[in-house]
């Protein structure tokens, strides 16, 4: 199994995990405590790009870009690359006016 290249050179998936998860949370609650949160373009792929960069950024080089690879993690792949384009259209593309719709 390949781990991420990450900025704390952890090589192991476990300790990767566990660190990605604390770091994450903290970075969620100073997200919302902060008012960061309101910067967020609601619904569109640059505002997901704004999270993922706001919660990643101290984990990951890439955080918050494009990806250029297939990656997966545990069981779970994600959207793979081939298709990635038509996928952030398609999220900027959704109906945002409800929880509904969406």
């Amino acid at each position: 199994m390949t781990i991420l290249e990450n900025k704390l050179n952890i090589d192991n998936q476990i300790e990767l995990a566990k660190a990605e998860e604390k770091i994450s949370k903290q970075k969620a609650k100073q997200l919302f405590d902060s008012g960061d949160m309101n910067k967020v373009e609601v619904g569109t792929f640059t505002g997901l790009a704004f999270i993922h960069a706001y919660l990643f950024e101290d984990i990951y080089h890439f955080a918050g870009q494009v990806r250029t690879v297939n990656i997966a993690k545990g069981n779970f792949r994600f959207a793979p690359l081939m298709y990635l384009k038509q996928s952030l259209e398609y999220i900027d593309g959704m109906p945002q006016n409800n929880f509904d719709k969406l």
